[in-house]
């Protein structure tokens, strides 16, 4: 069985930082595909970045250069590292993982981005 656990989330003003973390417990953390999304009032949610098994990370388009991945296979963590943050960034944000048909959400951590 696989969980996933966020932490990190928070109040912060327009332009800081804010770092997410997802540990990930279970066996074969190197097969999974490891992805942030996020999930604002009254919309869908949706991607923020992933880091494929194969090397591949893809980020949304609205978070390009203010956002980073980082995956350790080591300490089987996800990090999200947020700098510029903007109000828009504002949602609740989820750590997913994926292997073949296999998919595990984490329970969620809310990022508030307010002056």
């Amino acid at each position: 069985q696989v969980q996933l656990v966020e932490s990190g989330g928070g109040l912060v003003q327009p332009g800081e930082s804010l770092r997410l973390s997802c540990t990930v417990s279970g066996q074969n953390f190197e097969l999974y595909n490891l992805g942030w999304y996020r999930e604002a009032p009254g919309n869908e949610r949706e991607l923020v970045a992933i880091a494929f098994t194969y090397g591949t990370i893809t980020y949304a388009d609205s978070v390009k250069g203010r956002f980073t991945i980082i995956k350790d296979n080591a300490k089987k963590t996800v990090d999200l590292q947020m700098d510029s943050l903007k109000p828009e960034d504002t949602a609740v944000y989820y750590c997913r993982a994926n292997y073949l048909i296999q998919v595990y959400w984490g329970q969620g951590t809310q990022v508030t981005v307010s002056s």
